[in-house]
């Protein structure tokens, strides 16, 4: 048969680039996080949530929750795969599954409230 290249279980290279993808974004956006923040005249609590609820730091805000969690799960999911071997398996993985989810939904969610809190700005 030919190889393609996709590894026994047919998506591993594809894992691989979408973990690596991730990282590149999580250091671009942290990036970008950590720079906006230090140009923040105060750190105070009204000026971090006026900063917060202008789109220019919304939206790259949830890109970086998105693909913080993405690459989090990834991760974990390669080591659940690799070092856990007995029925548990599948546990842990669902496991993962919602906390991933739940979490990257409340950090959404929280800043989507600041967002479109009124009179926030």
């Amino acid at each position: 048969g030919r190889v393609r290249g996709l590894g026994s279980a047919k998506a591993g290279a594809h894992h691989w680039w979408m973990h690596r993808l991730t990282a590149g974004s999580n250091f671009l956006l942290m990036l970008w996080f950590l720079f906006s923040i230090a140009r923040l005249p105060s750190l105070s609590y009204p000026a971090v949530i006026a900063w917060l609820s202008t789109p220019l730091a919304a939206v790259p805000m949830i890109l970086l929750v998105v693909s913080v969690f993405s690459h989090f799960r990834m991760g974990l999911q390669t080591v659940i795969e690799d070092y856990q071997h007995d029925e548990t398996r599948v546990v842990s993985m669902v496991a993962l599954n919602f906390y991933v989810i739940g979490m990257a939904a409340l950090a959404i969610f929280s800043i989507l409230k600041i967002a479109f809190t009124p009179g926030a700005a």
